[in-house]
């Protein structure tokens, strides 16, 4: 299973290239949407890379295609700027999924 990269710059790509992972740059929601579905045609990739401020910047090509579920996983990933995520993510992420509420609080 394969990964591949759909980024908003040159430099993710360009690190990811020299990780063995294909990929492709885009800049119009159009062109996120065509290269996702023709990642998704793909059955050799098992995990589609797409960077946050692609799926900031055009959440109704991003939103549906993470919903979706099955095969392949869609993941957000920071791109060289960094993530524009806080700082506990993972942990206000599992605790809202088990019911805790974020911080941990019921």
């Amino acid at each position: 299973m394969k990964l591949y990269l759909i980024s908003d710059n040159t430099d993710t790509l360009t690190g990811m290239r020299l990780a063995g992972i294909e990929g492709v740059v885009v800049h119009k929601a159009d062109e996120m949407e065509e290269a996702l579905e023709a990642a998704k045609a793909n059955p050799d990739y098992g995990i589609i890379l797409i960077t946050e401020k692609l799926a900031r910047d055009f959440p109704e090509v991003a939103g549906p295609a993470k919903e979706a579920g099955g095969l392949p996983l869609i993941i957000e990933i920071p791109d060289r700027h960094g993530s524009s995520r806080t700082p506990h993510f993972i942990t206000d992420y599992i605790s809202e999924a088990v019911g805790l509420g974020a911080g941990g609080q019921p």
